[in-house]
C-alpha cells in the first residue's frame, strides 16, 4: 500500500458483535506522519501534540478477527462515529505554541492572508525574528501577536488543531469520515468505528 498505516471500519450488527465493514481508503493511507500524530498519536513527525483526538487506545478488546495484530501489524487505535462526530476540529491539542515549528500563512485569492502549512522553522525566520524582537527566540517565546513576514509569507507561532492536519472535509481524511457518517446513518453512531494499525 506504500503507507505504514492502515485501517479498517467496523460495524456492530443486532448481535452486538462487530465485522469489518470497508477499509481505509487509499487517500488516507499517504504518509502524513503530522496527521497520524494528530489523530492517534503515531508518527514520530517532531510535533508537540500534547493531545492526539484517538490516543493511542490499543486495539478494541471486541474487535473482529478480521483487524490484524501482531508484529508487522501493530499499536492499533480507535475511535466511533459518535466520537469523530464530536470532535472540535479547532479545539487546542496543545497548551503552547510549539517550539520548533510556525504556521505558515498565504496570500489567498482574496488578498487575505490564510492558513497553509506548519513547517519546521527555517533558519532565516529564526534569524529574522531575532532581528525583529532583539534576541534570540524560538517561536513559542515571541512576544503575543509576534510574526515574521518573509519572502511574502507570514511566518507565526502556532497552537495546533486538528483542523490543520485532518479537516472533516479535508481530501485525505474527509473521504473516511464521510464513509463513517454514511454507515452510522444507517448503523447508528455508537455502531461504526475506525480502527488503525501499523507496520
Amino acid at each position: 500500500m506504500g503507507s505504514d498505516i492502515e485501517g479498517a471500519f467496523e460495524v456492530r450488527g443486532a448481535d452486538g458483535r462487530w465485522a469489518v465493514r470497508d477499509w481505509l481508503p487509499d487517500c488516507a493511507l499517504v504518509r502524513d506522519r503530522d496527521a497520524r500524530e494528530c489523530l492517534f498519536g503515531y508518527g514520530g513527525s517532531g510535533l508537540q501534540i500534547e493531545r492526539p483526538l484517538f490516543d493511542m487506545r490499543g486495539l478494541p478488546p471486541d474487535a473482529s478477527a478480521d483487524i490484524p495484530d501482531d508484529e508487522i501489524n501493530h499499536s492499533h487505535s480507535y475511535a466511533t462515529w459518535a466520537e469523530v462526530a464530536a470532535v472540535d476540529w479547532d479545539a487546542p491539542l496543545n497548551d503552547r505554541a510549539d517550539g520548533n515549528h510556525v504556521g505558515v500563512w498565504l496570500p489567498g485569492p482574496d488578498g487575505e492572508l490564510a492558513f497553509d502549512h506548519v513547517l519546521w522553522t527555517p533558519l532565516a525566520v529564526l534569524d529574522a525574528a531575532e532581528e525583529l524582537f532583539g534576541e534570540d527566540l524560538w517561536p513559542y517565546e515571541w512576544p503575543p501577536g509576534g510574526e515574521v513576514r518573509l519572502d511574502g509569507a507570514v511566518y507565526r507561532p502556532v497552537v495546533y488543531t486538528a483542523r490543520m492536519f485532518a479537516p472533516p472535509d479535508g481530501d485525505r481524511w474527509g473521504p473516511a469520515w464521510a464513509l463513517m457518517r454514511d454507515l452510522a446513518a444507517v448503523h447508528g453512531d455508537e455502531n461504526v468505528r475506525l480502527i488503525v494499525w501499523f507496520g
